[in-house]
């Protein structure tokens, strides 16, 4: 009898500290946005409260427009975050099968190796990546953002799909060789499929990061044709005189293409963070 009481009593308690982490959470995004849309003096008057027709303003997404190339940098944030995530999914999973599937001397090693760079921030061979990309003419280029982020994607997605690709059933994949089926068709017709919310997991986990890196732009791509998005964000930002208008409104925008590839993924992710912890 104690537990059925106590059980309706768990699920609301569990429910009410998810809705306050979600409201603590999505509160720095409610305050950017509604404030993107104010005059100057009403976002330090009243920063929290919503814009009237005395506050209201587009004054900030005028000069976003105006100044600077912004879609220029958006689309150079949004090449290097989509190239930069096929990669990472695509060696990535070519990685986790080889692990899972073949046994070979110094597999386990090989493992632990790669989940080194899961505990190792990239940010530490800044110095060495920096000459190596100088070394290769690379630097102002949306590739070195693009080899930087791949590998810094790569342990993740390995250590993840790894344990997927484990349980996939042995007997489907020794049927699809009988059939006569290539390794290389096993891995894209019959492994993959099954993984797909594992694979969604890793690109959300991967994509909020590489969109939303300042360190590496800032380090490896500075030239205006080649600046990301919140890199570009800082020509508002200046030593004695800041734009907020344009600055919160440059951040809304940012925030959008997120927010809309999350909502996409939401439901890949639920599936794969609950496979993961029934597993």
């Amino acid at each position: 009898m104690s537990t059925a009481r106590s059980h309706p009593l768990n699920t609301a308690a569990a429910h009410a500290a998810l809705i306050i982490y979600t409201l603590i959470a999505l509160f720095p995004v409610f305050v950017i946005v509604v404030n993107s849309f104010k005059a100057r003096k009403a976002i330090f008057r009243e920063p929290l409260a919503l814009p009237d027709a005395e506050s209201f303003s587009l004054i900030g997404y005028q000069t976003v427009m105006k100044q600077g190339d912004f879609f220029g940098y958006f689309q150079n944030s949004m090449i290097v975050t989509v190239v930069a995530l096929f990669f990472i999914l695509l060696f990535g999973a070519m990685a986790a099968f080889a692990l899972a599937e073949y046994r070979f001397k110094g597999n386990t090693l090989m493992g632990l190796y790669l989940a080194l760079g899961i505990m190792i921030p990239i940010r530490i061979g800044t110095v060495a990546i920096l000459q190596m990309m100088v070394a290769t003419g690379l630097v102002n280029t949306l590739w070195a953002l693009i080899l930087v982020y791949t590998a810094q994607g790569l342990p993740l997605a390995v250590f993840i799909l790894s344990e997927f690709m484990r349980q996939v059933s042995d007997d489907l994949k020794n049927a699809g060789r009988i059939d006569g089926l290539s390794e290389y068709a096993i891995f894209f017709r019959l492994v993959l499929p099954l993984v797909r919310p594992a694979m969604a997991t890793v690109a959300v986990f991967n994509m909020i990061p590489i969109w939303n890196d300042l360190w590496f732009p800032l380090i490896l791509a500075p030239a205006e044709e080649v600046k990301t998005l919140t890199l570009g964000s800082q020509v508002f930002i200046g030593q004695f005189v800041t734009d907020w208008n344009a600055v919160l409104s440059a951040l809304s925008l940012a925030i959008l293409p997120v927010m809309v590839l999350y909502v996409i993924f939401s439901r890949q992710l639920i599936r794969g963070i609950t496979s993961g912890a029934v597993k």
